[in-house]
């Protein structure tokens, strides 16, 4: 039997809480005795090799952020000032601003109903009627779910432009037995403290190109020469890794199948109270896929979203809006962009739910009945 639904939670519940595995501060303790807590030391590597090898890819980086990530990405690949840059415009705007660190302009690309992720017919349809190629795009792995990676990869091939995938939110998703991040020419993970694997703060860079992760390396370490003193052709940045926050990473990288298998529980727990709601549709998962469902992400045909969230703070309970998207925003009012409706519509009438692998059936459960009881 369940508790009393109509109780307060105890402990707030987040949409996404830092769960630590156990062995977070014996390496941290670790790093202290050694005293190498800047940018360099033996977990910084271990953290690259982890991440290699549960992703499969040849070479990884590890960064101060998902941002600073695609920020090298874009260097490494020449995206220079006033080129086009296409990018899905449901996202968080971390995925899009480095375009404008480099002075390029973002191009934005709507979503479909199959994966609420880019739209693969619309970007062809761009890339065909478009007077001006673009150079790149970055595809955002919506809310740990893929995109349907393989068409999207097929036709920038076709079309010579470069892939840059942001997997920020999907570590441990897959398709067709590959993970997202590893299809492109350079895909990037995310360490923020929400997401399904956190260093409290930091990303990683990973490619199929060692030439390109080593030259990544250079610019992340301020572009230094390879001379005694500090000697620069080129203009770098302070991007690397801590030793202590690699550490961190370690740790929580031996439990992220874990990890992936308790957000993908709780999501079965949201479907079993709520799947019978007709006015409510979840996010898709892609046939041939498995998503990391980072967040469960759904969306009410009838129901101001608002209210839900109002009626979820009253029980102590976080809950957060889709992605406003970017053609959305202000900043980006006089972006060019390729729309079809589908992803100011999610926005309009989605909300994420509470997903944090701390919470148990129980926590589920009184979240979904307070929903109900707002739908009534």
């Amino acid at each position: 039997m369940y508790r009393d639904k109509g109780i307060r939670m105890n402990k707030r519940l987040f949409l996404s809480a830092p769960h630590m595995s156990g062995n977070e501060l014996k390496y941290i303790e670790k790093v202290f005795e050694s005293n190498y807590i800047a940018p360099l030391g033996e977990y910084v590597n271990k953290f690259e090799e982890s991440i290699r090898n549960y992703t499969e890819t040849s070479n990884a980086l590890a960064v101060t952020s998902g941002t600073a990530a695609i920020h090298l990405a874009l260097r490494i690949l020449g995206i220079k000032r006033d080129d086009d840059v296409l990018a899905s415009t449901f996202t968080f705007i971390g995925s899009i601003n480095a375009i404008l660190y480099q002075g390029a302009n973002p191009v934005f690309i709507d979503s479909d109903d199959t994966s609420w992720n880019l739209s693969p017919l619309l970007l062809e349809k761009y890339l065909k009627e478009c007077t001006k190629k673009p150079k790149a795009l970055i595809l955002t792995h919506l809310y740990g779910m893929s995109a349907d990676i393989d068409k999207i990869t097929t036709i920038c091939k076709a079309h010579n432009i470069y892939l840059i995938e942001d997997a920020a939110e999907s570590l441990g998703a897959i398709f067709n037995g590959k993970h997202t991040g590893t299809f492109g020419d350079f895909g990037i993970y995310s360490f923020n403290g929400n997401k399904i694997l956190t260093t409290s703060g930091g990303g990683m860079l990973v490619s199929p190109n060692k030439e390109w992760i080593d030259k990544a390396m250079f610019y992340s370490t301020q572009a230094k020469g390879p001379y005694i003193h500090y000697e620069h052709e080129e203009y770098g940045y302070n991007y690397r890794m801590s030793n202590v926050l690699a550490a961190i990473g370690v740790a929580q990288m031996e439990v992220i199948e874990e990890r992936v298998l308790k957000k993908r529980e709780i999501f079965e727990w949201y479907k079993e109270f709520l799947g019978d709601i007709k006015e409510i549709t979840f996010m898709p998962e892609l046939e041939n896929s498995r998503g990391n469902r980072w967040l469960t992400a759904l969306i009410f045909e009838n129901t101001d979203y608002t209210k839900v969230m109002e009626a979820l703070e009253e029980i102590n309970v976080e809950s957060r809006p889709l992605w406003k998207p970017m053609h959305m925003q202000p900043l980006f009012k006089n972006c060019k962009n390729y729309l079809d409706g589908t992803s100011e519509k999610l926005y309009q009438n989605g909300l994420c739910l509470a997903s944090s692998t701390i919470m148990d059936k129980d926590d589920v459960y009184k979240i979904c009945e307070t929903i109900k009881k707002t739908l009534v």
